[in-house]
C-alpha cells in the first residue's frame, strides 16, 4: 500500500512540475513576443518585441534621424518625391519606390487602409496630430504608435525620439540623437544668453513658407532659430507665436537693423520690390546691405537639421564675435551628416540657396 501511495505522489509531483514549467515557458514566450510602449497621445500600445518592417505616416524624417530607414516599407506621397526643402528625401532616394500607404502634406494625414493591410508592417508610426490612431489600429489590426512632430527646441523631440527607440529597440541611437540636440541647444544659448538686452541688435525674418510660399511680409513670431540664440526678433512685439502675414508699414516702423529672408522665395520679394521700391529703400537694413539668408525648414513638418543650421548662421551674422569659431559650411554639413547620414550643404549652394548676403530687387 505504501508503495502505491509513493508512486502516486511521485506522479503528482511530475505533473505539477510539468505544469509549472509549461506556465513559465508560456509567460516567457509572451514576454518575448511583445512589449507595451506609451506614445505621444498617452496611448498604451503593444508592439512586437522584434520589428522587421515599419509603415510611416508623417514620421519618415525622425526615422531617418534614428537610422531606421532600412525597416521602412511604406510612407506617404510626401516621402516619394525628392526635394531640397525635405532633405531626408535626398538621402533616401529609394523612398521614390516604396509603397504609398497614405497622403501627407498640409491637408493632414489620410491613411490608405487597404494598402496598409496589404503591406502588413509590424508597426505603423503616425504623427500625433492625426487623432484617429485607435480607429486606424482597429481597422488594420496593426499596432499604431503616434509620435509628436517636433520643432526646433520646442520640447517635443526628445520624447518622440525615445518612443521610436523603445519601439525599434534602438535606445542607443535615441540617446545619441538627444544628446546631440541637447549639446547644440546649450552651445547656442551659452554663446548668447549673457548679451544685455540693450545690446541686442533688432532683426526681422521674412519670405517664409507656411501654407504655401510668401513674400517679404510672410514672417513669424517665436521663430525657432532666433529663439535659440536669444535674438531680438521685432516680430515678437506682436505677441504672435506662429507664422503670419504682417503689414509692411509695421516692418518699416520697426526698421530692423538686420533682415533675414528665405532665398527660395526671393522671386516674390522682388515682385514686391518692383511694386513698391520706396518701401524697401527706406529700410536701414537694405541701405546698409544687412540682408541675409535663412533656409526654409518647414516642409512636411519641421526639418530640424535645417532649422538648427539656420540658428548657427543667424548667430554668425548677428553676433559675429560670439560665433567667430563657426565655419557655417562645415557646421551645416556636420549637422546634416549626424542627423541624415550625408553632407548636403553643397546641394543648397548649387541651387542658389546657400548661406550668405542677399540683394533685394536683383
Amino acid at each position: 500500500m505504501k508503495r502505491i501511495v509513493a508512486v502516486l505522489l511521485s506522479f503528482m509531483m511530475i505533473v505539477t512540475f510539468a505544469g509549472c514549467t509549461n506556465t513559465k515557458a508560456e509567460t516567457t514566450k509572451s514576454e518575448a513576443t511583445g512589449k507595451v510602449v506609451t506614445d505621444s497621445l498617452g496611448r498604451q500600445v503593444e508592439v512586437p518585441a522584434e520589428i522587421d518592417s515599419v509603415g510611416s505616416l508623417g514620421v519618415m524624417r525622425l526615422l531617418t534621424y534614428m537610422d531606421a530607414v532600412d525597416l521602412v516599407k511604406g510612407g506617404t506621397d510626401m516621402d516619394n518625391v525628392q526635394q531640397l526643402t525635405r532633405p531626408y528625401t535626398l538621402v533616401n532616394p529609394n523612398f521614390a519606390s516604396i509603397a504609398q500607404i497614405g497622403q501627407g502634406g498640409s491637408g493632414g494625414i489620410v491613411p490608405f487602409d487597404e494598402e496598409i493591410i496589404k503591406l502588413a508592417p509590424d508597426v505603423i508610426f503616425v504623427v500625433s496630430d492625426y487623432t484617429q490612431a485607435d480607429e486606424l489600429q482597429a481597422k488594420t489590426g496593426i499596432p499604431v504608435v503616434a509620435v509628436a512632430s517636433p520643432g526646433l527646441f520646442d520640447g517635443k523631440m526628445s520624447a518622440s525620439i525615445d518612443i521610436i527607440g523603445q519601439v525599434l529597440g534602438k535606445e542607443d541611437r535615441a540617446k545619441e540623437v538627444n544628446e546631440f540636440m541637447d549639446a547644440a541647444q546649450k552651445d547656442l544659448n551659452d554663446r548668447t544668453k549673457d548679451i544685455p538686452e540693450a545690446s541686442r541688435i533688432s532683426v526681422y525674418n521674412g519670405a517664409l513658407n507656411f501654407k504655401g510660399k510668401h513674400g517679404f511680409d510672410g514672417t513669424s513670431g517665436n521663430y525657432g532659430p532666433f529663439v535659440a540664440i536669444n535674438a531680438n526678433n521685432v516680430v515678437d512685439q506682436t505677441g504672435q507665436k506662429t507664422a503670419f502675414t504682417v503689414d509692411l508699414e509695421q516692418v518699416l516702423a520697426w526698421n530692423p537693423e538686420i533682415i533675414f529672408l528665405n532665398p527660395e522665395n526671393m522671386d516674390l520679394v522682388n515682385e514686391q520690390y518692383a511694386q513698391n521700391p520706396d518701401f524697401f529703400s527706406s529700410l536701414k537694413a537694405v541701405q546698409n546691405n544687412k540682408v541675409y539668408t535663412q533656409l526654409a525648414y518647414n516642409n512636411n513638418y519641421t526639418n530640424i537639421e535645417i532649422a538648427l543650421a539656420d540658428a548657427y548662421y543667424a548667430g554668425t551674422v548677428i553676433y559675429p564675435d560670439k560665433f567667430k569659431d563657426i565655419n557655417i559650411e562645415k557646421k551645416t554639413d556636420e549637422i546634416f551628416e549626424f542627423l541624415l547620414g550625408e553632407k548636403l550643404y553643397s546641394k543648397y549652394v548649387a541651387a542658389g540657396q546657400g548661406f550668405g548676403p542677399l540683394t533685394i530687387g536683383k
